[in-house]
């Protein structure tokens, strides 16, 4: 039975046989709604051709789903216009099952019935309802857009009868393609008379009827693009006129006033307008545009949503990162701080050791200065005893010498002590400049750690190749009192043979010369300081030497 209304409905040849080979085969009981649609699909929908009327297939359709879903007990609204809102619910619901009708063409159905009742927009109510709306689903279902237009939320104040008024224009405009309608006088053809007639303008037609109930058809314009509407002057005691060319006739029109003319002429210009142009009518290319607008919104907020969680998913990352950066460098201070306390317990302990090594040098370097003082104290009398000794015979002469090169031999180890002195001087204040040094670094900041570590390497490095040359200088010191040992015994032997001259003089001469002032005249000035005689006694020494030498001969 389903099947034969909707081919009557559909103007689709019916197929019996058709039927019944595709269900032969189905013993289980009913025909599910997923077991039926592969039949209405092939068999059905694929031959319909357009040629049919859109409002008894959707009176049908109605016919099978209303008893079941829709609620009778609290609507103010009639069967009928529950009808009329659950087709325009179809038209405005988004193209997936199941159907629903989103927020935005519901505040377009509303704004159009609110505007065909006359009534004031509440935007402030909508928003409200809005809200509470988004809170728990997307849109509402056909059953809920009529339980919502039949509660009268948005048209209190209206009697039924405006709200059946205004659901049946708004039926008139968004299904049955209604432009403009209303009440005219058109002229005959035949007779020339003035006939009131009911005109309904269509996306490509005007058709008149007898009157508003749409029962008595009394005939169609055709428009097209060729067609045109201009206005007439009054004649004929008729006002308002307008006249609409095609391309086999004309129509002579009165309207009922300049306003319902101007509205007319604009309607019918804009109609054929969009004939030229191969445009939709106004609500449905208003609809087309309305619904890629959602769904350009849906796709933006698509892409912002996998851009966001791509975000998410990058900071969960960073964040993850940054986790493992932190545990690295707390590890990483632990270490820096347990080498940092070794570092400082190493550096203790070299300051111990360099303090007791600078004491220690200190000490030796005390016992040094006072054995070269006392070697010089020594020297001085020696000296002092060699010049006393300068006034003896020309014998005493290759003695004389011999002293003179062991004075000049330790004159050098003196000399080669007084330096080895000053360097140990000079390498013990490098060493107190870098213990201070090394104290400074201590205090340095912790980012300059690294470099001072280096510094400190270096300034070790440095330190030992001091001690070894400390060593060294310690190792030339020793070998300068073995060379002063040694001359200090070519000393005692050059003293013994001067002793032993003496003693031959004494025999030879009978005397000794007492060691007495010298004179006040300028001396001599030796090697080893001032001489213990005078030039002129040197003189005479020398004459009474080449005497006794000239007499020997």
């Amino acid at each position: 039975v389903l099947s034969h209304n909707l081919c009557t409905v559909l103007n689709v040849p019916h197929d019996p046989v058709a039927l019944e080979e595709h269900f032969r085969d189905d013993d289980e009981g009913p025909v599910s709604n997923q077991g039926y649609m592969p039949y209405l699909n092939k068999f059905i929908l694929e031959k319909v051709q357009g040629n049919f009327d859109k409002v008894e297939f959707n009176r049908m359709c109605w016919t099978l789903c209303a008893k079941k879903n829709l609620s009778k007990s609290l609507l103010l609204i009639s069967d009928e216009d529950a009808f009329k809102v659950w087709v325009i619910f179809n038209f405005l619901s988004e193209d997936k099952y199941p159907l629903i009708i989103v927020p935005e063409e519901i505040e377009y159905f509303l704004k159009k019935l609110t505007e065909a009742m006359g009534a004031g927009w509440q935007q402030e109510q909508f928003d409200h309802y809005k809200i509470a709306l988004n809170t728990n689903r997307e849109g509402l279902s056909a059953w809920e857009l009529i339980d919502l237009i039949g509660s009268g939320q948005f048209s209190k104040g209206m009697d039924r009868q405006t709200v059946s008024m205004a659901i049946n224009e708004v039926f008139n405009e968004l299904i049955l393609d209604v432009l403009k309608q209303g009440y005219m006088l058109k002229k005959g053809h035949k007779r020339k008379n003035w006939t009131e007639r009911w005109f309904v303008l269509k996306p490509n037609i005007i058709s008149y009827y007898i009157s508003e109930d749409l029962r008595d058809k009394k005939g169609d314009i055709m428009l097209d693009g060729n067609c045109c509407v201009e206005a007439l002057p009054d004649k004929d005691g008729k006002k308002c006129l307008f006249l609409i060319k095609c391309l086999d006739k004309s129509f002579e029109i009165s309207a009922s006033d300049k306003k319902k003319k101007q509205e007319w002429i604009q309607a019918i210009q804009t109609t054929v307008n969009l004939l030229r142009g191969g445009n939709p009518p106004p609500h449905k290319e208003a609809r087309q545009k309305r619904k890629e607008l959602r769904q350009k919104l849906l796709a933006e907020q698509e892409e912002l949503e996998r851009q966001m969680k791509e975000l998410q998913t990058a900071n969960e990352n960073k964040q993850k990162e940054l986790e493992t950066v932190r545990k690295q460098l707390e590890a990483a201070a632990a270490r820096a701080a347990e080498e940092e306390k070794k570092r400082l317990q190493t550096q203790v302990e070299l300051q111990d050791r360099f303090s007791l090594e600078l004491e220690r040098e200190k000490m030796v370097r005390q016992k040094m200065e006072e054995q070269v003082a006392q070697k010089s104290s020594e020297l001085e009398q020696y000296l002092q005893r060699v010049r006393e000794l300068e006034e003896m015979y020309k014998q005493l002469q290759e003695a004389l010498e011999d002293e003179k090169q062991a004075r000049q031999d330790e004159e050098t180890v003196r000399k080669l002590q007084a330096r080895l002195l000053e360097e140990e001087s000079a390498k013990r204040a490098e060493l107190e400049k870098w213990h201070l040094q090394q104290q400074q670094t201590i205090q340095m900041t912790e980012a300059e750690k690294q470099e001072l570590e280096n510094q400190r390497l270096i300034k070790e490095r440095a330190l030992q190749v001091a001690m070894q040359q400390l060593e060294q200088l310690e190792l030339e010191r020793k070998e300068a009192l073995e060379q002063y040992e040694e001359v200090k015994k070519k000393l005692e032997t050059a003293a013994n043979n001067t002793k032993s001259w003496k003693d031959k003089v004494a025999h030879h001469e009978g005397l000794i010369r007492l060691i007495e002032p010298g004179s006040k005249n300028p001396h001599l000035i030796t090697n080893w300081g001032p001489a213990a005689f005078t030039e002129a006694e040197l003189e005479q020494r020398q004459k009474s030497w080449k005497g006794k030498k000239a007499t020997s001969e």
